[in-house]
């Protein structure tokens, strides 16, 4: 099983990211998740840089494989600039990068105005994106006319030796299938037996990813009291994530949601033993690889703690 740290890049700063990812190394982690974002989910967050920026720094920083959690290739980006943007990611990173995509939400994905489709549209598109970016991979000029997407006479030059595995997010039965049919991996953040089960029922024993969030602070109160100040959104229950538009309106519906509500869905604070319990429940739902993200300002807090105390318990 491998540990990873989640960078989320809707709460800091490009140079605060590329800091924790030196920070992450040095503590033992083993592998990055970033996440792809327009918008942060509500204005607390404060941040959203261009994730292909990024990725590009943090090559130059720390040898950890990244995996983008998740870019959408569908509406904002057409695929044929997400595979130029993946091919020189996974050259930069001598290989050592993954492109994780999904179906996306309205959060980022309507910024030119256009309609933001149902859900078997968006996996529609979906799947066609993945069919465009590999095409391009393989390094012939494509030419491609499909329901969503048009290319022509485009080929991709700068290209890793071996093109980057593509894993798919899921959450629903259909996008889990498709995750099943389509992708080299599965991307999820629920530790939900169910859904590594019907993903690889429907192709194969590939790898599964999963992330989490902690609040890491003096104590569970204080930790809860962070994370429900940063990111009251993960409490938002059903489609809510993927169809509302914007910060503000992720503000709104977080008021339905309960400081104490933070303590079902984070680990809050400093118990080694409470970090060790959450991911005990992701490798028992059968994910081989699980991120942990550090919301609030005390991330240097939470690499100590896994440097000392929950990396060599796990290992």
């Amino acid at each position: 099983m491998k540990i990873g740290y989640f960078l989320s890049s809707e709460e800091f700063t490009p140079a605060e990211l590329l800091e924790q990812a030196r920070g992450a190394e040095r503590a033992g982690f083993e592998a990055l998740w970033i996440s792809d974002h327009y918008h942060p989910w509500v204005d607390a967050q404060g941040q959203s840089p261009f994730v292909w920026s990024t990725i590009g720094a943090l090559s130059q920083v720390c040898r950890l494989p990244v995996t983008t959690a998740v870019t959408c290739p569908t509406v904002r980006i057409h695929p044929a600039v997400i595979a130029q943007a993946a091919a020189t990611s996974a050259v930069l990173h001598s290989g050592r990068f993954v492109l994780g995509v999904g179906s996306g939400e309205a959060l980022n994905e309507h910024i030119f105005g256009d309609p933001w489709p149902q859900t078997d549209v968006r996996l529609e598109m979906l799947e066609e994106a993945v069919e465009v970016i590999r095409a391009l991979w393989a390094g012939d000029f494509v030419n491609h006319h499909g329901r969503h997407y048009t290319v022509e006479h485009a080929r991709i030059y700068t290209r890793p030796d071996t093109p980057p595995p593509i894993y798919v997010s899921g959450f629903g039965p259909k996008s889990i299938e498709l995750a099943g049919r389509i992708g080299d991996g599965y991307i999820s953040t629920m530790p939900d037996a169910d859904m590594v089960r019907r993903f690889r029922d429907s192709g194969g024993a590939r790898p599964c990813q999963a992330g989490f969030k902690a609040a890491y602070a003096d104590s569970e109160d204080e930790g809860a009291r962070i994370a429900y100040e940063r990111w009251p959104n993960a409490g938002v229950p059903g489609e809510l994530s993927q169809v509302l538009p914007s910060p503000r309106h992720f503000e709104q519906a977080a008021q339905l949601v309960k400081p104490e509500m933070m303590k079902e869905s984070f680990v809050c604070g400093r118990d080694a033993d409470a970090h060790l319990e959450m991911i005990d429940k992701y490798a028992k739902a059968g994910f081989d690889e699980i991120y942990v993200a550090n919301v609030g300002p005390h991330w240097q807090g939470l690499f100590d703690l896994y440097q000392r105390e929950v990396l060599p318990r796990l290992r």
